[in-house]
């Protein structure tokens, strides 16, 4: 790290991804959010790390602290947060995960217990720090440890787990995010054909393409199965492929 980096505590369940100034932009930052540290206390920061300096040897980054203002997220994990574009603007979208209790619920036996967040969409304007959120009345139960993709303006919300109801419903969600002069404006529909998963592994295959590994789909049974998701203008459709040839250590 550079020496005019910030320290960057050690994260775990932290939510990140990849912003570029402009979809045309090489010049690539990593947003990270949130996240629990190892003494089980959550954090609410963003972290923005860019790489300063690369050669043979060792790559130097920079990691910079940025402060919200506005509707900021609460602390929390399991969640996700991606990048979206639209109209030559870009904005960070926070959505899920779970956080402790209200302090005035906390007691010594419930004290580190959590719930779903609640399943408001976070709109973080990086570039001047806001953070404004949005309810959307087709998003009613909260959910940790989905799977969410972002394309241009666009993202897809899959599966995830329900805390409260302790299940992993097939949800597929589309949510869009226009960013017009005035004030943003964002919508979700809620699209048929998705998949019942949590903690599952999201690779992105080529530019229309992405994998789905791993996971669970039950509380203790682990998904053995594979998807292939096809993005293609506004459709999105997901496919399994086939499956590996697992190993005895995976199976177990």
């Amino acid at each position: 790290f550079s020496k005019d980096s910030c320290y960057l505590p050690p994260l775990r369940y932290p939510a990140t991804c990849t912003f570029k100034g402009s979809l045309e932009s090489e010049k690539q930052q990593y947003i990270i959010h949130g996240g629990k540290t190892p003494n089980n206390e959550l954090s609410d920061k963003i972290y923005v790390m860019s790489v300063v300096c690369k050669n043979n040897k060792k790559v130097t980054f920079r990691c910079t602290e940025k402060d919200l203002v506005g509707d900021v997220p609460e602390a929390r994990y399991g969640h996700s947060i991606d990048m979206v574009y639209s109209r030559g603007k870009s904005m960070g979208v926070v959505f899920g995960g779970r956080s402790y209790i209200p302090s005035a619920q906390r007691t010594t036996e419930k004290w580190n217990s959590v719930a779903d967040c609640l399943p408001h969409i976070f709109l973080v304007d990086l570039e001047f720090g806001c953070s404004t959120s949005y309810i959307l009345p087709e998003l009613q139960d909260g959910l940790s440890f989905h799977v969410s993709i972002a394309r241009n303006d666009t993202i897809y919300i899959l599966g995830g787990h329900s805390l409260a109801n302790n299940i992993r419903p097939a949800n597929l969600y589309r949510i869009r995010v226009d960013l017009p002069l005035g004030s943003p404006a964002v919508n979700c529909t809620v699209l048929p054909g998705g998949i019942s998963v949590s903690s599952a592994i999201l690779t992105q295959t080529n530019s229309d393409e992405f994998v789905i590994v791993g996971g669970y789909q039950l509380e203790n049974q682990k998904r053995m199965v594979c998807n292939i998701i096809s993005l293609e203008g506004n459709k999105i459709e997901i496919r399994e492929m086939e499956t590996p040839d697992w190993t005895p250590d995976i199976k177990h």
